[in-house]
């Protein structure tokens, strides 16, 4: 997927060069008829790339029906962690691989700590500044955690409590403080995950919401 998104990269660059540009498209569907409207130079220029980038799409949608065929057959638990609206076959398959046993924790909250996601902090006198998360453990999982935490938060993501939650983090400052926040929700969703794993239940996006509105329903 690095190699498909350099070769989109670099087409969509060859491309501004002429002074075009390659319109209508995205990493998942470009391919040499998107080249169509560009000049006849440009088109032959960028005809190797676009072949290539065709055929490691196509690579890559196999291995993914290979992935559902796989979390399907092997590992039931998987659709119980993609009741979360952004996290798919991959994060939950590798978040269940990775941990392997969910109850070798003691709490939820300790699988933040065990990805490496959890911020350390420097007691300094009075002040306890809050330093960089630790990257302990398996930083492909994170890697992909931190992806579902930024769907969850863009535009795409659906209303519920963690998106609710990362976002009002993410307006009390500026461009460190939307980073932060990415990786704050990266932790909460390692939780989550954790917890429907442990107690196979059903996931309600908006649990805080709905606690607070029984008294005024009452």
């Amino acid at each position: 997927m690095r190699a498909r998104t350099a070769l989109v990269n670099t087409a969509r660059g060859l491309a501004k060069s002429y002074g075009e540009r390659l319109r209508g498209c995205n990493v998942r569907n470009m391919n040499p008829e998107k080249a169509a409207g560009l000049s006849p130079e440009l088109q032959t220029a960028l005809q190797p790339l676009l072949a290539a980038l065709e055929s490691l799409s196509a690579e890559i949608r196999e291995y993914n029906e290979r992935i559902e065929h796989l979390a399907q057959e092997s590992y039931p638990q998987v659709e119980r962690l993609k009741q979360i609206k952004g996290v798919g076959t991959l994060i939950a398959l590798t978040f269940l691989l990775t941990l392997e046993d969910p109850h070798r924790f003691g709490k939820n909250r300790d699988v933040g700590c065990y990805l490496g996601l959890q911020p350390g902090r420097r007691n300094s006198g009075q002040s306890e500044p809050q330093m960089h998360i630790s990257k302990e453990g398996d930083p492909y999982l994170r890697t992909l955690l931190v992806q579902g935490a930024q769907h969850i938060l863009g535009p795409f993501g659906v209303d519920c409590d963690l998106r609710r939650w990362g976002r009002k983090l993410a307006e009390r400052g500026g461009k460190s403080r939307k980073k932060r926040a990415i990786i704050a929700t990266a932790r909460k969703l390692a939780v989550l995950l954790h917890h429907l794993w442990v107690r196979g239940e059903a996931y309600e996006p908006l649990p805080n919401t709905s606690r607070a509105a029984l008294p005024t329903a009452a």
